[in-house]
């Protein structure tokens, strides 16, 4: 009873003297608090509008009838798509396009209607600057529904010029009417995926290199001895003290982001929040773990150890599935992809938040964010080897 009075004892003193490494240390104040939230109000306020609209895109009429002119009007009122420029010159809007005053160009030449109308094929042609991607992206699937507008019109004037009814032409235009459903996020909000990754990601990295360092700063400052000596020689009680006022702190951050996500931003959420937060607490857990298993690869060496978590905590925003789906990556990068939280917490959010589907889709993936939490216990004899022995090299 009193050895574990005495290891209760010795975690709480650890805990008091981390709090007030805490207070003494103005970077931990930074790293733990004003980049975290940096990254939120930064990355809510960038994608603000939830996806870019009124991009700068140039018209070039060369034909200037009555139906490019109705056609123009109806381009106008795309909403991710603002006509700039408007001109008959080619070579005025490919000079904006070079100096980056506009990302796209659609050009209508000249005969356009009077081909449409005498049954031959007109060609209209777009232009998008692809050095800028997104917005290439957007105003070329905008671009290209355009195009089909314009066939559609001309057809129209057609068959209105040779007597159709109305009823007639929509019948011959569109025969059969399409509904889309987008599921998950119905109002295509890039932010709803971008931000509910890219926030929790580097979160998820701000605990990895703090785990390190806070540990790692005890070989540095050569502390770790006394260190040890204070926990009574109990490996366990020097990664609980380290760790447990980190974990209070970044759980509550990331409990924020939730808040700030679903209850002030209204985000789709399916499971409710207070799972969402359960999920995140599991993240903020695995990603200690992950910073643990780093520095007993390296062990009582900061450096090496902060520079394993940078190098692959950004890995992990490649290999995490939002970007490009891991099942088509290579098999060595899908195993790869498993070691790392982001990745988890990603299908995790997207079958339980989004598609609001049952626990039993994300279970492997829960069971894996724990065992990435446990998994260093398993290599805690080097950590105990290091602190008898190691000592701090710069």
């Amino acid at each position: 009873m009193s050895r574990k009075n005495s290891a209760w004892s010795a975690l709480w003193s650890i805990i008091r003297r981390e709090l007030n490494t805490f207070s003494t240390r103005p970077i931990f104040f930074v790293v733990m608090f004003v980049a975290p939230l940096g990254f939120l109000l930064f990355f809510t306020t960038l994608m603000e509008a939830g996806l870019p609209t009124k991009l700068p895109a140039a018209l070039v009429d060369e034909d200037n009838t009555h139906v490019t002119r109705q056609l123009t009007r109806i381009l106008g009122t795309m909403e991710e798509t603002h006509f700039v420029m408007q001109t008959t010159s080619f070579t005025q809007a490919r000079e904006a396009m070079q100096q980056g005053e506009v990302y796209a160009i659609f050009r209508i030449p000249k005969g356009t209607t009077e081909a449409a109308l005498t049954q031959r094929q007109p060609v209209i042609s777009f232009y998008t600057n692809d050095s800028y991607y997104i917005p290439a992206s957007l105003l070329m699937k905008d671009m290209r529904k355009m195009s089909e507008m314009a066939g559609l019109a001309m057809t129209r004037a057609t068959m209105q010029a040779r007597g159709f009814r109305d009823d007639q032409i929509m019948g011959t235009l569109q025969p059969i009417v399409i509904e889309s459903h987008p599921l998950g996020n119905a109002y295509l909000n890039y932010s709803v995926v971008l931000s509910n990754l890219l926030v929790p990601g580097l979160l998820m990295l701000v605990i990895m290199l703090t785990t390190s360092y806070a540990l790692g700063m005890e070989w540095k400052r050569g502390s770790q001895k006394r260190l040890y000596a204070m926990s009574g020689r109990r490996t366990w009680v020097v990664i609980l003290g380290k760790l447990i006022p980190q974990t209070i702190v970044y759980t509550i951050i990331m409990w924020l982001i939730d808040l700030m996500f679903y209850s002030y931003l209204q985000f789709p959420c399916h499971c409710g929040i207070p799972r969402m937060m359960l999920w995140g607490f599991l993240a903020v857990l695995a990603s200690q773990g992950f910073g643990l298993l780093m520095f007993e690869a390296f062990p009582g060496q900061m450096r090496m150890a902060m520079s394993a978590c940078s190098l692959l905590g950004v890995m992990q925003f490649s290999l995490a599935g939002f970007s490009f789906p891991v099942s088509a990556m290579y098999p060595p990068f899908q195993w790869l992809s498993n070691i790392f939280p982001l990745h988890h917490y990603f299908l995790i959010y997207m079958n339980q938040c989004l598609n609001g589907y049952s626990i039993a889709y994300v279970w492997f993936n829960v069971a894996l964010l724990l065992l990435l939490f446990f998994l260093p216990q398993l290599f805690s004899f080097r950590l105990t080897d290091a602190f008898i022995h190691k000592k701090y090299r710069a």
